[in-house]
């Protein structure tokens, strides 16, 4: 027989986990694409090409293509992208909460610095 605690708690896990799923990979997606920018950013400057996401932000920051503290933040996201993509640990759905509610700012910043140097 089934056991009925273990079945309303695999379908609670069901539900939560599909409730969140447009928001997570909404998130990854904007920040994935971000990342892509900076990467051919990078790549069409001749700059060095690091190793990390995290480290591509930087590298624009070094180049003076974007501010150091926005390159940190942006590098926390791309850490939270690779939770996303390679389920490194489970996701901690405040900081979830947290990215898309608040911190989604630098994703926009990141755009419009970019949309601004290449006039």
């Amino acid at each position: 027989m089934v056991d009925s605690a273990l079945l309303a708690a695999k379908i609670a896990a069901v539900r939560d986990a599909t409730a969140r799923v447009v928001v997570t990979l909404n998130l990854f997606v904007a920040i994935q694409t971000c990342l892509d920018l900076a990467a051919h950013w990078l790549a069409d400057a001749g700059w060095e090409m690091p190793g990390t996401y995290a480290d591509v932000f930087a590298a624009l920051a070094r180049h003076g293509l974007i501010p150091r503290e926005l390159a940190t933040r942006l590098a926390a996201a791309a850490a939270f992208r690779n939770l996303v993509a390679h389920q490194y640990g489970a996701l901690d759905w405040r900081r979830v909460y947290a990215l898309a509610s608040s911190e989604l700012g630098d994703l926009d910043v990141f755009c419009a610095t970019l949309a601004k140097r290449a006039t």
